[in-house]
């Protein structure tokens, strides 16, 4: 299993960016999904994650209202749009599954995932 994260990049605050996650090994309509980033300095975080069974999404406060999650199953392919980005979201970007349907209780620590992609870097600056 194998798992890809990609499409970052350098924008400006205010600017959006999608990033993809491409997955080997796996079907990602079966799973949940969730993001994670990691700041320079500091813990893994959750940001998002995505029922396979109902599509429901589950976001962290700091990026509720600004951050969708869309999948494509044709292509296997789980997307996080980010809009009005800010500082703050700099960040190493990952994409992950527990390996359940469901996002569940614990979809924000890191310990309870099980497969991981690489990530990909996310910087906000003007």
């Amino acid at each position: 299993v194998q798992l890809q994260a990609s499409g970052g990049g350098l924008v400006q605050p205010g600017g959006s960016l999608r990033l993809s996650c491409a997955a080997s090994g796996l079907t990602l309509d079966y799973f949940a999904i969730a993001w994670f980033r990691q700041a320079p300095g500091k813990e893994r975080e959750g940001v998002l994650c995505s029922s396979s069974t109902d599509r429901s999404a589950y976001y962290s406060g700091s990026v509720k209202g600004r951050f969708t999650i869309s999948r494509d199953n044709a292509k296997n392919m789980i997307y996080l749009q980010m809009n009005n980005l800010k500082p703050e979201d700099t960040a190493v970007y990952y994409c992950a599954t527990s390996g359940r349907s469901t996002c569940g209780s614990s979809w924000k620590v890191s310990d309870a995932m099980h497969y991981w992609g690489k990530g990909t870097l996310v910087t906000v600056s003007s």
